[in-house]
This record gives C-alpha cells, sequence and structure tokens, in this order.
C-alpha cells in the first residue's frame, strides 16, 4: 500500500535577535537649540539697536555745558516736569539749494524768530507756551531790549538766562533749529497736513494754498510758520487776518501738534528710519540731552493724542517803548499762564 508522502514540515524559525535600544533622545535638545538661536537673535539685537541709537545722537550737535551754566537742574525722580527751550532761528545758510531764498530777505546772522517752553506731564498732556520775540524785557548787561535780542548779543545761555529771570521757570534743557533743518524735518515725515478753510497766502513769505486739505513739504511749512502778513481770500478779496507776531506762534503751535500726529501714526512706520537720524543731524542741543531721554519722552508722548497738547502764547499786549520801539509787554493774565505751566496744572 502506498504510503502518501507529506513534504516535511519545518522547523520552527529561530527568534530574531532583539534589537538593541535606542539611545535616549536628550529631551529639550530643540527647544534648546531655539532658545540658543533666540538668544543670539536678541543679542544681536541689542547690539545694533546701541549702534543705531550711538550713530543717531552722534549727529546731534551739541554745545558744552561750560557755555550754558544758566540751565537749571532738576532732582533724579523728583517728579519735576522737565523743561524744554525750544527754538528757530532765521540762518539762511543751512537752507536747501532749491529752496526760493527770496523769501527769507537779506538779514545777516541769526534771529529767534520762535521761542517756545514745553515739557510733559506723563499720562496727562504736553504744555507749549510761546514766548514772543518782542516781549519787552532786561537784559542783563544790556537793558531793556526785546525777548529774541538777547540770543543776538549773548548766545543761548543769555536767552535762557532772560528767560529764567522773566518768567520764573526753569530751563532744564535747550534745543535749537533753523529754518532749513525744520523742513528737513517735515519732509523726512512725508509733509504735515494741514486743513485750510480758505485759500490762505503771504506774499512776504511766499505761502500760498488753496482752500482744502494740503499736506505742505518742508519749504511749504516754513513759510506757513513764518508768515506774519497771512492773507485769507473770503467774499471774493483777499484780507489780512492781522494778529502779527500772536498769530504766527499759534500757527507755529498748529505745525507741531500735526506733526506729533504724523510721528503717532501707525502709517509714519515706514518714515522713523528717515526721521529719527534727520531729527538728530538738524537740531543743536546741549550736552545733558540724550536720545534715550528723548526716546523715553517719545514712548510716553505716543501714549497720549493730540488733544492732550495744550498750546497757549503768553498773554501780551502792544506797547510804544521810551525809545520809541514797539514791543509787546505781558498782561494780568500771564501770571497765571505761568504758574499753570510750572506746575504743569492745565492752563487758566
Amino acid at each position: 500500500m502506498d504510503t502518501d508522502t507529506f513534504p516535511a514540515v519545518p522547523a520552527t524559525p529561530p527568534p530574531p535577535p532583539p534589537v538593541p535600544p535606542e539611545p535616549a533622545k536628550r529631551k529639550g535638545g530643540f527647544a534648546k537649540k531655539a532658545f540658543l538661536g533666540l538668544l543670539l537673535i536678541a543679542t544681536l539685537a541689542v547690539f545694533a539697536t546701541i549702534g543705531y541709537v550711538w550713530w543717531t545722537e552722534s549727529k546731534i550737535e551739541r554745545i558744552a555745558s561750560t557755555e550754558l551754566v544758566s540751565l537749571a537742574t532738576v532732582a533724579p525722580n523728583s517728579g519735576e516736569p522737565v523743561n524744554f527751550l525750544v527754538i528757530a532761528t532765521d540762518d539762511r545758510s543751512s537752507l536747501p539749494d532749491d529752496w526760493d531764498e527770496g523769501a527769507f530777505g537779506e538779514f545777516a546772522g541769526r534771529r529767534t524768530d520762535v521761542m517756545m517752553l514745553a515739557h510733559m506731564v506723563p499720562g496727562e498732556r504736553i504744555q507749549l507756551l510761546s514766548l514772543p520775540r518782542d516781549l519787552k524785557v532786561s537784559i542783563e548787561g544790556h537793558g531793556t531790549n526785546r525777548l529774541n535780542a538777547s540770543y543776538v548779543v549773548g548766545g543761548p545761555d543769555l536767552l535762557i538766562k532772560t528767560v529764567q529771570q522773566e518768567t520764573g521757570i526753569p530751563v532744564h534743557h535747550f534745543v535749537e533749529i533753523d529754518f532749513g533743518g525744520f523742513g528737513r524735518i517735515v519732509d523726512s515725515l512725508g509733509g504735515v497736513t494741514i486743513d485750510f478753510p480758505t485759500a490762505a497766502r503771504d506774499a512776504k513769505s511766499k505761502f500760498e494754498v488753496e482752500a482744502g486739505r494740503h499736506t505742505l513739504d518742508g519749504e511749504q511749512a516754513v513759510a506757513y510758520a513764518r508768515s506774519r502778513q497771512y492773507q485769507v481770500y473770503e467774499n471774493g478779496s483777499w484780507t489780512g487776518t492781522g494778529g502779527g507776531d500772536i498769530a504766527r506762534t499759534q500757527r507755529q503751535q498748529e505745525i507741531l501738534v500735526q506733526m506729533f500726529d504724523q510721528v503717532a501714526s501707525p502709517s509714519s512706520a515706514f518714515n522713523l528710519p528717515t526721521f529719527l537720524p534727520t531729527f538728530a543731524e538738524n537740531i543743536t542741543a546741549d550736552e545733558g540731552l540724550s536720545l534715550g531721554l528723548i526716546t523715553d519722552l517719545g514712548r510716553a508722548a505716543l501714549g497720549l493724542s493730540s488733544s492732550s497738547i495744550e498750546r497757549i502764547t503768553l498773554p501780551v499786549k502792544n506797547s510804544q517803548g521810551s525809545d520809541g520801539r514797539a514791543y509787546v509787554v505781558k498782561t494780568d493774565d500771564a501770571a497765571a499762564v505761568i504758574a499753570a505751566f510750572k506746575a504743569g496744572d492745565p492752563y487758566p
């Protein structure tokens, strides 16, 4: 009998050799590398920022402390407002080549056409106090004259001393800019936007606009700020608005407020890399005014709106001096305005 042949059953294969365990991965390896990378980037950013700040601050022209002995000091952490005396001079030497120099006359030298005290009450307000250039004052060693004459005969230090004596307001920092520099700063912001309810002009400063909203470039902004023979077109004719130097200070304040809005606007972020060095290289300041202080003030100011800027011109009235010259003198209301500024309180 045939026996069926069956294939041999293969033996059970031996189990595969054990796979050696993978070496344990270090916990947090990726996180550590990411942290080190971020630390490196942060370090480079800090050094770049320090370098940028140093480079920008190096552009500021300085007046030695030995030449500004009249500046007041403010005690650290005293909470007192830090007061700035900001002036603009009509120095023609730095006017851009494409500006119409005929709008600036033939005067040789420098006169202070803008004098303004400014400070910030953190979290509350920025206060501007314009000082008329024709204010009648007593200038140490030079007798009675207009306020702006103190700069002509004695430079920034005598101007600071005269302002402090006349107002009783301590001046902690000094900033000077000429009209050419002011125009370049306006241009670095992309201009300054102002609404004109009517057409306006000044034949002497060569300012002229139609009615409506206009973005003034640097040259136009300076012409507007300098205007003393301002006219508006109403009822079919040109009419002078009067006001002279007082009305002019109000226009200057208006430009500064609009510039504040420009700087604080998110859209201006693209202009800041141009604005900051342009600002620095076009001002002259005391040695104690660091870019860090300016930045701190700017950062605090960004928490405010332009509606928080209080602006006023020292209350004055016209007066005829015994020397036959026309002056302006403080009115009875001036004392209350000065007291409010000194205390950082709202203007009356």
